[in-house]
């Protein structure tokens, strides 16, 4: 990669660390982005880190407005969509925001994505930044071709204390006392669980737990690896068949496929109180604070582990969810020449002293707690 590229990682990497910084601080940051249209370009989600996001950009263009960088934010499976396509024909953003995985991979396989490894041997304070265990996770073939841009985002089962409270529940703590739940509640009038079927993501969270907890994390390792009849392990169909007869019992609110996770309906239903749990990441939990915050500063908001399940090789303390978002850098980008104040200011942004907050150290809890985190798509 040339040095330009090393340096518009630097963008990147800085612009990673700027956001989680001003979580830790509550800073709002300034306004005015002063971007251009020959901006390098970023693209984001709505929602959840949003805020920080654009506090961070804006931060970094009133100080460096010869190197502005111009960001958009899109709706989560809008964005999945466009992105790929942005990529697949050359045209996507210079920062690229993604989750790693088999699409970064597929990234890899076409070119459309620089090799970070030469930039974090130049840099190794970027590297010290982040645990090793995450930055595993934008490595393909041995080389770094994403890195970290916010933190650990666990997978856990919110449950609505209130609704719990009218039928004299608990949370369930294996699969038996989950399925025990499901005539209670309805039985109450109440959905057993909410879930944003349209956007099919939120679907795969059941299937990842599930296989987890049943055949432990060498399945998924397998299904990850593409080995022969990975997908045919027998932990794999107990977890399918687990799911089905979820559904049969009624377990879900009536017309879960048609509810989309990007208009935060899943989440309505349970702080309405029509649904008595659902299975989802933290980031609903910032939406939660802003939609429902009486809900959530009322203590009304529960959240447990997911359960296990008798019999399953699993470690109990196994957390589905995803490590990190990441950066990755277009390989088709191209950014002012290399004399200009944009390089010049890029050049030096990765070698100023950041802050590690605890929303950052916050993925060592998996590290310290032995537990593995499955990735989502």
């Amino acid at each position: 990669m040339n040095n330009l590229k090393l340096r518009t990682a630097g963008m990147a990497v800085s612009a990673a660390a700027m956001s989680i910084a001003l979580v830790a601080c509550g800073s709002s940051g300034p306004a005015g982005t002063g971007a251009s249209a020959d901006s390098a370009t970023m693209w984001g989600l709505t929602g959840g880190d949003q805020p920080v996001f654009q506090a961070s950009i804006d931060s970094w263009n009133k100080s460096h407005p010869d190197s502005a960088i111009k960001l958009d934010f899109f709706a989560n499976d809008a964005y999945k969509t466009k992105v790929r396509t942005a990529v697949g024909a050359g045209q996507g953003p210079t920062l690229v925001y993604g989750w790693g995985g088999g699409v970064l991979k597929s990234y890899v396989d076409a070119g459309q994505v620089d090799d970070l490894t030469g930039f974090l041997k130049e840099n190794p304070d970027v590297q010290s930044r982040y645990l090793p265990s995450i930055l595993e996770s934008g490595v393909i073939d041995g080389k770094t071709y994403a890195l970290p841009n916010n933190k650990v985002q666990p997978v856990v089962l919110y449950y609505n204390k209130e609704v719990f409270d009218k039928i004299g529940a608990v949370a369930p703590k294996t699969w038996d006392d989950l399925m025990a739940l499901v005539p209670k509640f309805k039985e109450a009038g109440v959905a057993p669980f909410s879930l944003g079927g349209q956007s099919k993501w939120p679907d795969l969270m059941w299937l990842e737990y599930l296989v987890d907890r049943i055949g432990g994390p060498e399945v998924f390792a397998n299904i990850a690896a593409n080995k022969p009849e990975a997908w045919s392990h027998p932990a794999v169909i107990e977890a399918l068949t687990k799911i089905q007869e979820l559904v049969d019992a009624g377990g879900f609110i009536n017309g879960f496929s048609s509810i989309a996770a990007d208009s935060n309906a899943d989440q309505a239903l349970l702080y309405t109180g029509k649904a008595a749990m659902i299975l989802q990441g933290s980031w609903i939990y910032q939406g939660m604070k802003k939609d429902a915050a009486d809900f959530v500063s009322s203590g009304k908001l529960g959240y447990a582990p997911f359960p296990t399940v008798e019999g399953g090789k699993g470690d109990p303390a196994n957390v589905v969810g995803n490590p990190s978002n990441f950066w990755s850098v277009s390989s088709k980008a191209r950014g002012p020449e290399e004399d200009s104040p944009g390089v010049r200011q890029g050049r030096n942004v990765h070698g100023r002293e950041r802050p590690k907050p605890d929303r950052l150290r916050s993925g060592a809890c998996g590290h310290r707690h032995r537990r593995k985190a499955r990735c989502l798509p």
